[in-house]
């Protein structure tokens, strides 16, 4: 072989090697790019740059999987990151469902982060991920959520009574415990629900509201209802994150906190904003009375919580101990601010 052959075929040694180090992966998020995947967008900004662009990732806005089956889409490896919500399957995540109780006293996405990190951190938690071939690394933080609604405003829980409110998990178990009927369409489907009047009220975090457009439907939102929220983590195939290297593992674990970081900042943009939008598609905004929310606490919190310890520790799970290091870790979150 010639000089210039050698060099030729060394060149294409080379380019195959560069190409086989090269580490893709594929992340299946849905909707379209909001505040809710920003933290996604940044977390894949920081990777390549910090690999040099030998580390990427393709987030895809549902062309991988439903949103209700991103967590069956990491257990067989179809995709190496997803973020799903407890709410779409509680039977799969049963562990982190402690997070969607309603009422929980989380007051700030800051809060939001350091609760749900510390559940995510638990034994169980881990044990119940395994079993999905997912491991947890991070959370996607949301406010306290708010309904919109059509036709009259209503501010008295007598006035939910058979109200038909798009809500999951904890929250919608809240407002059945006033006599409102839950139903879990997934937010994709939320605005079509309410603009065909399946659903008289949409619960949601406001980024959702605006995304999903049930704020365009609305007459009037609920501004201090706040009967919790949804836990919606990031989860990785543990498979693809075994595989990694230690240069490429580090790159993604030292982002995790500049990507949280990034989302809190453009989130309270967000919530700077959000008067005016109201303002803007003339949404009336209505403050439900301190004596309706008590009544609405008492009867939603309490008995949903000590049901949700029951069923679950049935269940095998620590129930209690999942409870009481919510209430620690957000005690330990304050003292820290």
């Amino acid at each position: 072989m010639n000089t210039v052959a050698k060099l030729a075929a060394t060149a294409v040694a080379l380019s195959f090697a560069t190409e086989a180090a090269a580490t893709e992966w594929n992340v299946s998020v849905w909707g379209k790019r909001r505040a809710f995947t920003e933290h996604i967008e940044k977390l894949a900004e920081l990777v390549s740059e910090k690999t040099g662009g030998e580390f990427t990732m393709n987030v895809s806005y549902g062309g991988l999987s439903k949103n209700t089956e991103n967590l069956d889409g990491i257990a067989i490896g179809a995709f190496e990151m997803a973020q799903f919500c407890a709410g779409y399957h509680s039977d799969k995540n049963r562990a982190i469902t402690v997070l969607e109780l309603p009422f929980l006293g989380v007051n700030t996405l800051k809060e939001e982060v350091a609760v749900s990190h510390a559940v995510y951190e638990n034994p169980a938690v881990i044990e119940e991920m395994a079993q999905w071939n997912a491991k947890i690394i991070m959370t996607s933080p949301m406010p306290q959520y708010n309904i919109v609604g059509t036709g009259e405003p209503r501010d008295e829980l007598s006035e939910f009574n058979g109200m038909r409110v798009r809500a999951t998990g904890g929250i919608g178990d809240a407002f059945r415990a006033v006599g409102a009927v839950p139903t879990s369409v997934t937010s994709a489907e939320a605005f079509q629900a309410m603009q065909s009047g399946v659903v008289d009220t949409v619960a949601f975090a406001q980024h959702a509201h605006l995304s999903f457009g049930t704020i365009n439907e609305a007459t009037w939102w609920t501004a201090n209802l706040n009967p919790g929220t949804v836990n919606c983590p990031v989860v990785v195939n543990t498979d693809a994150y075994d595989a990694l290297t230690d240069a490429e593992r580090e790159a993604l674990d030292s982002s995790i906190p500049e990507a949280i970081d990034h989302y809190l900042a453009n989130y309270g943009e967000l919530l700077k904003k959000w008067d005016e939008i109201l303002v803007e598609k003339n949404v009336t905004k209505v403050e439900i009375s301190e004596e309706q929310l008590a009544e609405f606490r008492k009867v939603a919190a309490d008995p949903i919580r000590d049901q949700w310890i029951a069923d679950m520790s049935a269940q095998g799970l620590p129930a209690q101990e999942l409870y009481d290091l919510v209430v620690s870790s957000l005690e330990k979150a304050r003292m820290s601010n």
